[in-house]
């Protein structure tokens, strides 16, 4: 096997150049002898690692993540998700009298007991419990204060639709994302709620075509009532980055029953798809990287099943997949295998990083995501719309339908599957 070709280098040193060639470096020890075979995925080992954190308890290093006891729940019971793997009736009903103790008592979730707030760990908690709770008394899921909860969703609602992450803190589109997932789990979409938030995400996207965290809003004064908000400028408040672009784009996703509700005469809030798809496909890397992600990327949005792609029915076992032109699958299936496995269990950024819950389950979400195809159905939506039972009259109701079946209408596009190396049994 040929040795990969380096980094282009302009011969500055600086402390970015040194860095990206170190990990080069390292990542080249990690470089299977045979690329179609790499490493197969030591699921044992992971689920150790997860299973020691959750009954032991995380180690002391963690402490300085007290404000996050949610997300390290969460990334810990959706890891075993991703795995198949489901907990014994003790353990879930540990988890949920943990996630309940983190209820803010005037709404919202907390990152601990007793702490304000916020919309990331609220997020954390809510998809927590819609893998350990259930109905009913001790359930946790009927023990959530929705309606309190609304009314602080409200609260950090600004006039421009973008939402604080808290009371007395910032503008974030990771705060968007959260929200939106948490109302759509709980039930809780309203118009009133969504009214700007389209235009407040379509504002965070930058020149070069990814999302940046937030926008700066203009308004006009008005000589009497509230100033209005000017439809331009709305300038991006800093450079594209991968985890603010996936969770704008995961929420334009969200958005679309919603935008599909519009009148016809509104002017609908659009992203510049040419600029993103240019970016995140630039956040692949190279071959001396492994094939790794700088960020995350999409490649279904906008496609159902109505699509006639002329690979996607090919009987070669090749990587010759419907998404081949957008994303290498195979090579970030051969990063996460070679690279993103700690010898001692869980899954890690990169070596010589330690595994930790956050890596663990992204790297099993993305290892996912590179062996599945999965697009929105029209005909599993309509399937659901012809199941519900009360009709939509209101437009509360009619949003709700439409958000719920788009929801549910992804679905796995048979014969598309491409897992690189040996298979693991249950995976």
């Amino acid at each position: 096997m040929s040795q990969p070709r380096r980094s282009p280098h302009d011969s500055y040193e600086t402390e970015t150049t040194d860095h990206q060639t170190e990990t080069e470096t390292i990542l080249l020890k990690h470089v299977p002898l045979n690329p179609d075979s790499p490493s197969p995925l030591q699921k044992d080992a992971h689920l150790q690692f997860l299973v020691r954190n959750l009954i032991q308890g995380f180690p002391s290093r963690y402490i300085s993540q007290d404000a996050s006891q949610p997300w390290l729940l969460y990334w810990t019971l959706q890891s075993f998700s991703v795995m198949g793997v489901a907990l014994d009736p003790n353990n879930k009903q540990k988890a949920i009298d943990t996630i309940m103790a983190w209820q803010h008592p005037d709404g919202g979730f907390g990152g601990g007991p007793g702490q304000a707030a916020h919309l990331l760990p609220t997020y954390a908690a809510v998809c927590a419990l819609a893998i350990v709770g259930r109905p009913g008394p001790g359930g946790g899921w009927d023990q959530i204060d929705r309606e309190k909860m609304y009314q602080v969703f409200m609260s950090l609602k600004q006039s421009d639709g973008a939402f604080l992450v808290a009371h007395h803190a910032e503008v974030d589109v990771r705060g968007t994302y959260c929200l939106l997932v948490t109302v759509h789990l709980l039930n809780m979409l309203t118009p009133e709620l969504l009214e700007g938030v389209p235009a407040s995400i379509m504002s965070c996207q930058t020149y070069e075509g990814g999302f940046s965290s937030a926008s700066q809003p203009y308004f006009s004064p008005e000589p009497e009532g509230p100033p209005t908000l000017l439809d331009s400028p709305r300038p991006p408040l800093g450079e594209a980055h991968g985890g603010y672009t996936f969770c704008s784009l995961a929420s334009w996703v969200m958005l679309q029953p919603y935008l599909a509700l519009q009148k016809p005469s509104l002017q609908r809030p659009a992203l510049n798809f040419k600029t993103l798809l240019r970016w995140l496909v630039q956040m692949q890397g190279s071959e001396i990287e492994l094939g790794g992600f700088k960020g995350r990327i999409v490649g279904a949005h906008g496609r159902d099943d109505n699509h006639e792609s002329s690979t996607a029915h090919q009987e070669d076992e090749g990587w010759d997949d419907i998404d081949e032109s957008l994303w290498d699958r195979a090579a970030l299936q051969r990063y996460i295998l070679c690279a993103g496995q700690h010898p001692a269990g869980g899954l890690r950024d990169k070596p010589p990083k330690p595994a930790d819950s956050y890596h663990t389950l992204y790297c099993l979400a993305g290892l996912s995501s590179a062996q599945h195809y999965v697009f929105l159905s029209s005909t599993r939506q309509d399937a659901i719309v012809r199941c519900w039972k009360t009709p939509p009259e209101s437009t509360h109701e009619q949003l709700r339908q439409a958000c719920f079946s788009h929801s549910l209408s992804w679905t796995e596009e048979e014969g598309t599957s491409r897992i690189l190396g040996a298979q693991i049994t249950g995976w």
